[in-house]
């Protein structure tokens, strides 16, 4: 069902599982109040989408086994520089998030980001980020906030004019994003370092911590 709504019935359903009618309802019922199915019941059966959340939740477990069984199983997510909003540097540049970055990346990034809108096969593959071991940011405060945690995730720019790394993909656990895009960061400047400019293609090999 991942290309759009099947038809089931709960007797169908439960003889598929090994199991009765009532465990089947039961199990979409659990579905749908963790928001990975939408349903509408008909008289002889009902019709189940899933949602964004069960297509990311599916693709993360595809995602698991290809690196259960796969040697060359690596993600690579792949789009174009864009601006960003300039909050990057700000954030990047707090004490309390510097000093995580030295301890647990090994180095002290640029105060900035780089934004990447993914391609649609892209934005759609990136949940499977889920399923990488990235580096845990945690959460701290001051005196006036509290900040949030993120997650680091090693990777490896490519583009026209070469290769950087150490990088790394940071996913704020509130994040403004939406799916279709990412954030780098890098001891260097990474536009000045492969002469990029909004709109140029460029390559992320996310790897694992």
């Amino acid at each position: 069902g991942v290309d759009g709504e099947r038809k089931v019935s709960c007797a169908a359903l439960g003889e598929r599982l090994d199991a009765s009618s009532q465990t089947a309802s039961r199990r979409l019922q659990r579905l749908e109040s963790a928001g990975l199915i939408e349903r509408e019941v008909v008289a002889d059966g009902q019709w189940i989408s899933l949602t964004a959340d069960g297509k990311s939740r599916l693709r993360g477990e595809y995602a698991d086994y290809r690196r259960l069984f796969e040697d060359d199983a690596a993600l690579t997510l792949s789009g174009a520089v864009t601006a960003g909003a300039g909050e990057g540097r700000h954030y990047i540049s707090l004490p309390g998030y510097n000093r995580q970055f030295e301890e647990r990346l090994g180095y002290e990034p640029y105060p900035g980001t780089l934004n990447v809108d993914l391609d649609e096969g892209s934005t759609r593959n990136r949940s499977e980020l889920a399923a990488v071991e990235g580096v845990p940011i945690d959460e701290w405060e001051d005196e006036e906030r509290t900040y949030g945690a993120a997650t680091c995730y090693p990777a490896r720019l490519d583009a026209d004019a070469g290769s950087v790394e150490p990088v790394h993909v940071i996913v704020p656990d509130r994040t403004h994003h939406d799916e279709d895009q990412i954030e780098l960061i890098a001891p260097e400047m990474l536009r000045d370092e492969l002469g990029l400019a909004d709109g140029d293609e460029v390559a992320v090999e996310i790897e694992s911590a």
